[in-house]
């Protein structure tokens, strides 16, 4: 099942997106509570569908990316406790999912993010990125037309 899994700028954690209200989207938190609240347009909402990371050459889509994070932790969580680890441990943690990732854009604030978004995702159910995670036609800007 295509669900829409949205980020929430300034507030913690991962949101599935349920409906739509006049105002606003109706989310539900990706975590035990599964709570339900209004998202407005104020709050910055951003599908994970529409997010990349840096690389030295292209873009690369973040669904690829956790892809490869699930690769390389086999499908559990990660290994790696991303509130404790140094700059160092989480660049070289990053290197094995996303060799040329651009060190100078990618920070380790991202790193940490993604490796945060990975387990909600994970111990939520959602493993298939590649489905999950399609860009939907016609909502993004390069689908429009001028």
């Amino acid at each position: 099942m295509l669900q829409t899994i949205l980020a929430i700028s300034g507030k913690p954690g991962l949101y599935k997106l349920v409906s739509r209200a006049k105002n606003s989207l109706i989310v539900e938190v990706l975590d035990d509570t599964h709570r339900r609240m209004p998202a407005f347009a104020t709050d910055r909402i951003t599908s994970l569908a529409d997010i990349a990371m840096y690389t030295e050459t292209d873009d690369v889509p973040l669904h690829k990316v956790l892809t490869g994070m699930k690769n390389l932790e086999e499908g559990k969580t990660s290994a790696l406790d991303y509130k404790k680890a140094s700059g160092d441990e989480l660049r070289e943690y990053f290197a094995k999912i996303l060799p040329d990732f651009d060190r100078d854009r990618v920070h380790n604030s991202d790193i940490k993010k993604l490796i945060q978004w990975y387990n909600i995702l994970i111990s939520n159910g959602i493993s298939d990125f590649d489905e999950e995670m399609t860009p939907t036609e016609g909502d993004n800007i390069d689908d429009r037309k001028e």
